[in-house]
């Protein structure tokens, strides 16, 4: 066993200079080779990370314990659920692609919103977006109309569609996840 710090854990994964979604498609994998109620520790350096394990854990019943960060360096603690714990994983089921959201842009108003970090949105976005990071989702709902058509948009689709299952359990009954997101995006972008 081993861990950073203080914490004991079964199994130390190494994500770092990775990008959305890699960190959460190695965590999924290494669940898969420890047994319930062990611990792997993540090493990221992706600041997305933090919202996208915490949503992750949240939809598969797996237990997140938390996160540390040390010299830009995030250690997230994930124990693995046990097999009565475990959710199935579903995929947010209404989406659109980038190509139809563009296609739609040209004909009209649409409501996007951007659940990338700050520096993300910062450095390229759909002109007019929301810009509400996946980690503070929860606490700005309000902000968002919970009856009017919203395509919500991250780098990979990873992220928005943690945050379209998100509104959709919070009564936002319009909501669809722009894949593959921003990574594939051909249409106009802008910077803040």
């Amino acid at each position: 066993m081993g861990g950073h710090g203080s914490i004991a854990v079964d199994l130390m994964l190494d994500c770092k200079g990775l990008a959305c979604p890699m960190p959460i498609v190695k965590t999924k994998k290494a669940m898969g080779q420890i047994q319930p109620g062990q611990v792997v520790e993540v090493q990221a350096t992706d600041r997305g990370s933090l919202a996208d394990m915490k949503g992750w854990a949240n939809t598969t019943g797996h237990h997140y314990l938390g996160t540390r960060e040390e010299e830009g360096v995030l250690y997230h603690y994930l124990r693995k659920a046990n097999p009565l714990e475990v959710k199935e994983e579903v995929a947010f089921p209404h989406t659109i692609s980038s190509e139809g959201l563009h296609s739609m842009m040209k004909q009209s108003t649409v409501a996007i919103l951007d659940v990338r970090e700050p520096a993300e949105y910062a450095f390229g976005h759909i002109p007019g977006a929301i810009s509400i990071p996946l980690g503070v989702l929860p606490e700005r709902l309000s902000e968002l109309k919970p009856n009017e058509e919203l395509y919500v948009i991250c780098r990979s689709g990873t992220r928005s569609d943690l945050a379209c299952r998100l509104l959709a359990e919070n009564g936002f009954t319009q909501v669809k996840n722009v894949v593959p997101g921003m990574a594939e995006w051909t249409g106009p972008i802008e910077q803040a």
